[in-house]
């Protein structure tokens, strides 16, 4: 047998391209739903680590520091097989999705927080002097023009949050990963894992692209 046709082999890939593509839309699924709920809390823990009473501040530099220094699998396996243990049972997908979304907040949290201190004092004091709250001073003010900001950064964050998916996984969840290796012990072939990782390419690469275009943008926008 070629190269080819052990790792390419057509027949194989169109037998079981039906599951791969299954478990691709549960992982898109994992992906947006972990960027969304990480963009949004890393928003929230942006602005509680800058303007939070101290003992608040405290707890919320603490949560960051921690979530950004445990790894995703430790954290995933903790979700998902020691919470059982306190009466706490999670699926898959919860259990994959509150793990990466924790650690993805933590890494947001600094972004975000990265782009409002780059925001001239002079905005918040203009806010101020149009009888702005703070709400609103931040809702339509601040926080726009420092996503704005720092889009590079999160998009990167994106990525790794689209990768981190993969560990999935290792909890039993129908993911892209998960499919391609069930798919490649059915047919005894590992076109399937090939077909997976040109697919994670797909996904990924022109994001990769994106970011140093963003960051060229950026870089002239500054000059």
């Amino acid at each position: 047998m070629s190269m080819l046709d052990t790792f390419l082999n057509y027949r194989v890939f169109v037998d079981t391209l039906p599951l791969i593509l299954s478990g691709l839309s549960t992982t898109l699924l994992l992906g947006i739903t972990c960027i969304v709920i990480g963009f949004v809390a890393g928003i929230v823990l942006a602005i509680l680590r800058l303007y939070a009473p101290q003992p608040l501040k405290f707890i919320t530099v603490a949560y960051i520091d921690v979530f950004r220094s445990i790894p995703v699998l430790v954290l995933l396996f903790i979700v998902y097989y020691a919470l059982p243990f306190a009466g706490i049972r999670l699926t898959s997908f919860t259990a994959a999705a509150s793990a990466i979304s924790m650690i993805s907040a933590a890494y947001s949290a600094e972004i975000i927080r990265a782009g409002i201190e780059a925001i001239p004092r002079g905005q918040f004091e203009a806010a101020r002097a149009l009888g702005l709250h703070f709400y609103s001073t931040m809702a339509k003010v601040i926080l726009p023009q420092a996503i704005k900001i720092v889009v590079p950064p999160l998009t990167s964050n994106a990525i790794n949050v689209v990768k981190d998916t993969a560990l999935a996984s290792v909890v039993a969840m129908p993911d892209l990963l998960k499919q391609a290796n069930q798919a490649q012990a059915l047919a005894a072939n590992p076109t399937p894992l090939i077909t997976a990782a040109i697919i994670y390419l797909l996904i990924l690469l022109p994001l990769v692209r994106l970011v140093g275009v963003l960051e060229k943008h950026m870089a002239r926008t500054v000059r």
